[in-house]
């Protein structure tokens, strides 16, 4: 058996970390495992604390909703969660109205939205959910909050990058 060490990096696609810069490859397929976790966890999260049915997308956004209590136009929640396609949006505030957990209204021309009563509710419960199942098991693995802030900006600053590479790629 080939030691671990000997393995190169652990990636989804060998291929890409043959390049220049195989620790990209590394944290790309990291970020996949972690976007799919973090989707699924998201959901059963809101499910656990009583908001079943909403998927990753309309639970962010009704947690960015729920942020410093007031209301958010779309477009703020758009870019604020970097979400190209405002349809995705439109349609999850929709869904979230629907749901009775946030409440439209118009600010000047735009429309915005805040959380109902319901709505903060469901937050609260996943901040509960959160705090048992997730908090504590983050802290019993021993992770330093400073590192976790640390890899959160340079992920921050890395999607700018990527950004910017979708860019200069639409317009080739």
């Amino acid at each position: 058996m080939t030691p671990p060490s000997k393995l190169g990096p652990i990636v989804s696609s060998a291929h890409l970390a043959s390049g220049e810069l195989p620790a990209l490859s590394e944290f790309e397929f990291g970020m996949m495992m972690v976007s799919h976790a973090f989707h699924r966890w998201t959901v059963r999260c809101a499910a656990a604390g009583g908001a079943p049915g909403l998927s990753a997308l309309e639970n962010m956004i009704l947690h960015t909703v729920y942020h410093r209590g007031r209301p958010k136009r779309l477009a703020d929640i758009a870019l604020v969660l970097n979400v190209e396609d405002m349809h995705l949006v439109t349609y999850a505030v929709k869904k979230l109205e629907k749901a009775g957990l946030v409440k439209g209204e118009k600010i000047g021309k735009e429309k915005a939205v805040s959380v109902t009563k319901k709505g903060a509710e469901a937050v609260m419960r996943y901040h509960e959910v959160r705090e048992a199942l997730l908090i504590q098991s983050v802290k019993a693995f021993g992770t330093d909050p400073e590192v976790l802030s640390r890899i959160a900006t340079e992920m921050r600053a890395l999607s700018g990058l990527y950004d910017q590479a979708a860019r200069a790629a639409a317009s080739l």
